[in-house]
């Protein structure tokens, strides 16, 4: 093994780790405890995003939670590239998603990655960040479902970062993507049964 191979190997790792740390900070589950509130995995759907942050009547905290889901993704990609090149960036970019997702302090019962997903878009290709809010926009102005929004501007992520020209994001925004549809399932199944919550009159998620 050279040490070109010894060092990349061992460089993704870090990247991966450091990505998965920082997507793992509960921010939902922090911010209500330190105000405190109730823990907001026992609020509404109990999930620990800021939708559900702001079933706890605190828009505030909700506004802070997105703020900070969002930032820490945005903070693993920058910091790694600025440190290893895009290539280990996109590695803690992965890490940070599947950190949210799945944090090991709560048991790997993590958010749905809005948030941590639009923060990651914005360290990578802010262009296309603002493509995903503007679909993001025209969709939930149409509908009103913050789901269907959230989930027509993913789907477009990937094809936006290829005429964009950023094909190895385009591979990890499909991934992404991906997880985020997985991770909304119950909302799709509620969109099919015409029984999910609209934006202004939320249920459950």
């Amino acid at each position: 093994m050279t040490s070109w191979s010894f060092f990349s190997i061992y460089g993704a790792a870090f990247a991966a780790a450091f990505g998965y740390l920082c997507g793992s900070i509960p921010f939902g589950v922090l911010l209500t405890r330190l105000s405190g509130g109730p823990d907001v995995r026992s609020v509404g759907s109990g999930n620990i995003g800021a939708t559900n942050v702001l079933r706890t009547g605190r828009k505030g905290l909700a506004a802070a939670t997105l703020l900070g889901d969002s930032l820490k993704g945005t903070f693993a990609v920058l910091l790694v590239r600025h440190f290893g090149g895009t290539d280990l960036a996109l590695i803690a970019a992965l890490g940070a998603f599947l950190g949210h997702l799945f944090p090991v302090w709560l048991n790997f019962k993590g958010g749905k990655g809005v948030a941590t997903y639009l923060g990651i878009l914005l360290a990578l290709a802010w262009p296309a960040a603002i493509a995903f809010g503007a679909v993001w926009l025209a969709v939930a102005a149409l509908s009103r479902y913050s789901s269907l929004s959230a989930l027509v501007a993913s789907v477009a992520m990937p094809a936006v970062l290829w005429l964009m020209d950023r094909r190895r994001e385009a591979f990890l925004f499909l991934a992404l993507t991906v997880l985020l549809w997985l991770m909304h399932r119950a909302n799709i199944a509620r969109l099919f049964a015409g029984t999910e919550g609209k934006i202004g009159a939320e249920q459950p998620q």
